[in-house]
């Protein structure tokens, strides 16, 4: 596959087209967050998306972009276009453990790691191609992880969610390497609707730095796909979405760094790849200019099990209530996640707000999911607010998001002995929602909570910020294993970390310093720790990231 993408990248790299224009596809997060502070500031006629779906296009780019040919050839071309995509290099290091998320392809590691991306972008008349490779290359160094001076129950409790995802601690024991397709796509264009076979990340949510279904956290995995590329107009209001079918692949690797626990405790994989259905809908009310409401629903499922009707190949059609579809689904192995969504743009006041919920789990019938609705659910919310400067155009942007897995009090009602049940992103029979280890939605880790506070001064891509940071790791095993006790602490991070972006003409600088302390670092005791004065370990890292992006014929 590797050699396929090369062959096929030098083959059309050489190739010259008169440029007419050029189209950026917004599924970068420094253009996503500038898009959506213009929207904040300029208003719906700037950009009317709503940020649920991604990636979507937008004129607003076209400043980044010009026509080479002059006003005879661009008659003759115009319904010819062909651009060189931007040339992206990030460089990521972490110094003792692994840390980070929301970032594509590249893996959960310690050491070094490169990513590189670039491609061509070509339409012809209704016909779009997207070749955009990506190129992932990392140290991944060994570190200290879980499994050392553990007890059998503390191994089989962690175990037992380790069992029921694919989130490997390592990705192998030497250096990785990994080309894709990356951000590719051929479709067929009309109006507001495309059709066509893509292997790009999509994004569903309105969360900047997590979202519940789909983000760039892993690799972009290979979906037909019916969507819009832009909102779809009503005489009732604004429509934007996508139904997908795609095809997720397991990791194959231990979960642990300990091949004694691994071939004791550890559920091997059949080998299968996974059959995923999936659909989102965001509508933004014509009387409501700033609400978009919508909702996301995803079914995965190993296809061995799946049946050859409709309702096989589509489930997301399914009543919602398991007396409507019946009961035996897990055992059939189909893993269900939905969300609602929601997103309210006040540019007066330069600000928005934003949710999502979502439960993993049928309702028995609508009175259940009414009056049970803590039940494997997971939720995240946030907010933006832009304060004006007596500084020209100068802003000062404060994001705040708080993304919540861990299971409710629930658990001690609903499962024996107090432990509680699987989290967000498992599944007993279809194992994680994740491709290649890493999930397809929330990063953080398995039954982890994250708060996120960013207060940074900006101008277009210019940025200088601070961020702060609270983790809470595997609150769902810290309760199965250590609940009833009271020396082990949770494995809390706190980190803050020091933002700069700056452009260059063609040239985007962004980059990130994040110091991380680890308290009671993979929920260890210090050597004098007692019951009455508990102690933890604590480990102390760095996570630093550098990206620069050109962009081709910027004006």
């Amino acid at each position: 596959m590797n050699k396929s993408i090369i062959l096929f990248f030098l083959l059309f790299g050489g190739l010259t087209f008169d440029l007419v224009s050029q189209n950026f596809i917004s599924n970068n997060r420094q253009l996503q967050e500038f898009l959506r502070r213009d929207q904040l500031t300029n208003g719906f006629d700037s950009t009317n998306a709503s940020f649920n779906y991604r990636p979507f296009q937008t004129d607003r780019l076209e400043e980044f972009s010009y026509s080479i040919a002059d006003n005879s050839q661009a008659k003759s071309y115009k319904q010819i276009k062909f651009a060189a995509l931007p040339v992206t290099q990030t460089v990521q290091w972490n110094s003792n453990r692994q840390y980070g998320w929301g970032d594509g392809p590249m893996i959960p590691s310690a050491g070094l790691q490169s990513y590189t991306s670039t491609g061509f972008y070509a339409k012809l008349s209704f016909l779009k191609i997207q070749i955009q490779p990506e190129i992932v290359l990392a140290q991944n160094n060994s570190f200290q992880g879980f499994g050392e001076n553990r007890t059998t129950e503390e191994v089989r409790d962690m175990f037992y969610f380790l069992n029921y995802g694919d989130y490997p601690e390592r990705f192998g024991k030497e250096g990785y390497e990994n080309i894709s397709w990356g951000q590719s796509k051929i479709s067929l264009e009309v109006g507001a609707f495309e059709a066509g076979v893509s292997t790009e990340n999509i994004w569903w949510g309105p969360g900047h730095f997590n979202s519940l279904t789909f983000s760039n956290n892993a690799q972009g995995f290979p979906h037909l796909t019916l969507n819009t590329i832009k909102p779809a107009k009503t005489f009732i209001g604004n429509f934007e979405g996508q139904i997908i079918v795609g095809r997720l692949e397991n990791s194959g690797l231990q979960p642990t760094q300990f091949d004694e626990l691994n071939n004791r405790f550890g559920r091997s994989f059949s080998g299968d790849w996974r059959y995923l259905n999936g659909i989102t809908v965001s509508f933004n009310p014509k009387w409501i200019p700033g609400l978009f409401v919508g909702f996301t629903r995803t079914f995965q499922q190993y296809n061995e099990f799946r049946g050859e009707l409709f309702r096989d190949y589509f489930p997301i059609f399914d009543a919602f209530q398991k007396v409507e579809v019946g009961f035996d689904k897990d055992a059939e192995g189909k893993d269900q996640q939905a969300t609602v969504i929601a997103r309210f743009v006040a540019p007066k006041a330069n600000a928005e707000v934003y949710f999502e919920y979502g439960r993993r789990d049928h309702a028995f019938n609508w009175r259940e999911a009414v009056l049970n609705p803590e039940h494997a659910r997971a939720y995240l919310f946030g907010f933006t607010k832009l304060f004006q400067t007596y500084m020209d155009k100068k802003l000062i942007q404060v994001r705040g998001e708080i993304t919540h897995q861990q299971e409710s009090v629930n658990r001690y009602l609903r499962y024996p002995n107090l432990r509680g049940g699987q989290s967000w992103h498992t599944h007993s029979r279809a194992r994680g929602f994740a491709h290649y280890g890493q999930a397809l939605g929330v990063g953080i880790g398995t039954g982890s909570n994250v708060q996120t506070l960013e207060i940074s001064l900006v101008e277009k891509f210019n940025k200088m910020g601070i961020l702060l940071e609270r983790l809470e790791n595997h609150q769902d095993f810290f309760y199965r294993a250590f609940g009833q006790q009271q020396e082990h602490k949770p494995w809390i991070d706190l980190s803050v970390g020091f933002l700069f972006d700056k452009q260059w003409n063609n040239l985007l600088l962004s980059s990130k310093l994040q110091l991380i302390n680890g308290m009671n670092y993979q929920w260890q005791l210090a050597p004098d720790s007692t019951p009455e004065y508990p102690r933890g370990e604590n480990l102390f890292s760095i996570h630093s990231q550098v990206s620069l992006i050109y962009l081709f014929n910027k004006k």
